[in-house]
């Protein structure tokens, strides 16, 4: 899927919602977009990892990890197994590592840097709920486009797939 965020601002000014631009790109994928699919979640890549496991085809996983810095919650394992089951990418707000391989998979990836720390697995998160950073909320079900210029969010298609 070729996306191009200006070129959707243009056509839909009435229908998108601009996230703040504040991430990094990262991914083999520069250019990617899908139905948004939450995960909630602090320090903790539990319910990344599971949501990882399942069937995203055309989805894009979308990761409150409150800002935090301090740990990774996507590494090049869980990044292979989103890949596998067919995930267009992530956005996380927050940290990832194992970025030299990550770059070297077609999957898109956005996030605000890099550490080499991996969280404590203790189970804590929630999937599939309304999450607020960026400038914007994220609803599951709603659409997320995404290349190296931006970050747009609809609540209906913009592109056929």
């Amino acid at each position: 899927m070729n996306i191009s965020t200006p070129d959707l601002c243009d056509a839909y000014p009435d229908l998108v919602r601009i996230v703040d631009p504040i991430f990094r790109n990262y991914g083999g994928k520069t250019s990617f977009g899908g139905e948004i699919f939450t995960v909630k979640c602090f320090e903790d890549n539990s319910r990344v990892k599971e949501s990882a496991g399942i069937n995203g085809e055309g989805k894009v996983m979308v990761i409150d990890g409150g800002g935090s810095l301090n740990k990774a919650l996507l590494g090049d394992l869980i990044a292979e197994s989103a890949l596998n089951n067919e995930w267009e990418g992530f956005i996380i707000f927050g940290s990832i590592r194992d970025v030299e391989p990550i770059n070297s998979m077609e999957i898109g990836v956005k996030a605000l840097n890099s550490i080499p720390l991996k969280t404590q697995r203790k189970g804590v998160g929630e999937i599939n709920i309304p999450i607020t950073f960026g400038g914007v909320t994220f609803n599951p079900g709603e659409f997320i486009y995404s290349d190296q210029t931006g970050i747009v969010i609809s609540a209906e298609p913009l592109i056929k797939t």
